[in-house]
């Protein structure tokens, strides 16, 4: 038997039911407001940038390999959550070499940020500081050792070291960083020779610059970064303009590479800096155990972003082993392919004390300024938050690899072929814990 038609009451709509369901875009929210993740960001950073520049940023060595393994790495994270356990009052705050910071995350060092935006190394420790994060100066910075502490009277801020052949300008640099009030030494030992970016040998974004004609034309849309660059102060590498002979950049930059780095070079460092010692460059156990027992204060798992050695694992992969070797006390970071607060949730529950992150912010800095690189860390800061309650977790001290399951797998990078280095696949109970006591970076036992 076939049922009658529903018979329905229709009436026209009234406003009063529809203003609590139909949302407007609001005009006045800024393009940083719209922006909801860092990949929002990088894509207004390449609106905003000229290609050479955002190439500069986006780019990794030879064929890009190693940079997309640290980014699919993350997406092989599986996340096991508890549930009935209260999140209420959720602390995301995590010690770091004896301080606390707001959260397991720092700002790794980047050449030349203000090429990127004219507000530069400044812009991005006033905003650390702002919310509660070291900060990194790099050796080849755009803005002097002296200028990022006026910016960040009291930030926790780190200076990136290239140890150059030159005693001399080691110790200017380590005497500077000194009397400003820099805590910690990050010695990067990756960079004994340079890396083939090919996206800026293409684009002529070399030293000395060789700018091809298409890069020039297409430099010339956008007339507001060419105008700030030329109004606010030539580009230079700001902290070794004082080097004596006042050399060119080409050999400024040819001493940040030295071929002749080896463990004496960090023995003898350690003599003379008396603050913390973090080596950044590491990509296997044995590396990361010399750096300690030659009196590092921690490693920071690094291949460069995929700016060096092409073809290395992704950071993640080699997270645990690191870990495991290293045990529960030792401070280990680490960076590459960190663009979501979840990659951050990963990198802690898997061994990582922080991440450091460099790309991330660079893209909110391309977008906005000191403002985009605010946002980057509002954004960064919700997704992990959010996904840490979601996950059962009240505490970033709370994590542990019982919250995670990591199957590396080469299904999951993309276009690219080939075997390289894998790390097996690490179950929760696999996964080593560490902790740390509060404001102890050398506190040992375990997570609960």
């Amino acid at each position: 038997m076939a049922l009658a038609p529903v018979q329905t009451a229709r009436q026209l709509p009234r406003w009063s039911e529809l203003r609590d369901v139909v949302q407007f875009k609001k005009p006045w929210l800024s393009r940083l407001e719209r922006a909801n993740s860092v990949r929002d960001l990088r894509d207004l950073a390449r609106r905003t940038t000229p290609r050479a520049v955002f190439d500069y940023v986006d780019g990794a060595a030879e064929e890009e390999i190693t940079a997309a393994r640290n980014v699919a790495a993350y997406r092989r994270v599986t996340f096991l959550s508890e549930t009935l356990r209260s999140v209420a009052d959720p602390d995301p705050s995590v010690p770091l070499l004896g301080r606390r910071i707001a959260m397991p995350l720092m700002f790794a060092p980047t050449g030349y940020t203000r090429m990127m935006h004219h507000h530069g190394e400044a812009a991005v420790a006033e905003v650390a500081q702002h919310v509660g994060v070291p900060y990194a100066l790099s050796t080849v910075g755009s803005t002097s050792i002296e200028d990022v502490r006026a910016a960040s009277p009291d930030g926790d801020l780190w200076f990136q070291l290239y140890l150059t052949p030159d005693p001399k300008v080691n110790e200017d640099l380590l005497s500077r960083a000194e009397a400003a009030g820099y805590t910690t030494i990050l010695l990067t030992v990756d960079t004994t020779v340079s890396g083939m970016r090919l996206r800026d040998v293409v684009n002529g974004l070399t030293i000395p610059p060789t700018l091809t004609a298409r890069t020039v034309l297409n430099m010339s849309r956008f007339p507001r970064w060419w105008f700030n660059k030329l109004t606010t102060g030539g580009m230079t590498f700001a902290s070794l303009a004082g080097v004596p002979g006042k050399p060119s950049p080409a050999e400024v930059a040819s001493m940040m590479f030295d071929p002749g780095l080896d463990l004496q070079a960090l023995d003898r460092l350690r003599v003379r800096w008396r603050g913390n010692l973090v080596v950044k460059g590491v990509t296997t156990p044995a590396s990361a155990r010399e750096a300690l027992e030659r009196g590092a204060d921690g490693v920071v798992v690094s291949n460069h972003g995929g700016r060096q050695l092409d073809r290395s694992p992704a950071t993640l992969d080699v997270l645990p082993a690191i870990r495991a070797e290293l045990g529960p006390a030792a401070t280990v970071l680490i960076d590459g392919g960190v663009l979501h607060g979840q990659d951050i949730l990963a990198a802690r529950a898997l061994g990582a004390d922080a991440v450091m992150i460099g790309r991330a912010y660079l893209y909110g800095l391309m977008a906005g300024g000191r403002d985009g690189v605010l946002r980057t860390v509002e954004l960064l800061a919700g997704e992990y938050q959010r996904s840490m309650q979601l996950l059962g977790v009240r505490r970033s001290e709370d994590l542990s690899g019982r919250h995670v399951a990591f199957h590396p797998s080469l299904s999951d990078l993309g276009s690219h072929d080939g075997q390289y280095p894998l790390s097996g696949g690490f179950l929760p109970d696999q996964v080593p814990a560490r902790t740390r006591g509060a404001g102890d970076a050398g506190a040992a036992g375990e997570l609960p």
